[in-house]
């Protein structure tokens, strides 16, 4: 599905930015975007974690077969 690609690659790009904050304290989307406090990086910061809520629905779905192998 769709959605769970996006949510799924937006959970990564997360992931890997905290990654970088624990690590080298670097804020990646704060660098792109004109720090924390800008609207875009509030917007990217939103998209993360709604994305990662989506993703704690992944845990309890039933897999799906159509053709793939699970």
């Amino acid at each position: 599905m769709l959605m769970d690609r996006i949510a799924l690659v937006l959970s990564i790009i997360g992931g890997l930015n905290w990654g970088l904050i624990g690590i080298f304290r670097f804020d990646l989307v704060a660098f792109i975007c004109g720090g924390q406090t800008s609207a875009v990086s509030r917007v990217i910061y939103t998209l993360v974690g709604l994305a990662a809520v989506w993703c704690i629905s992944l845990l309890f779905r039933e897999r799906e077969i159509h053709g793939e192998r699970a």
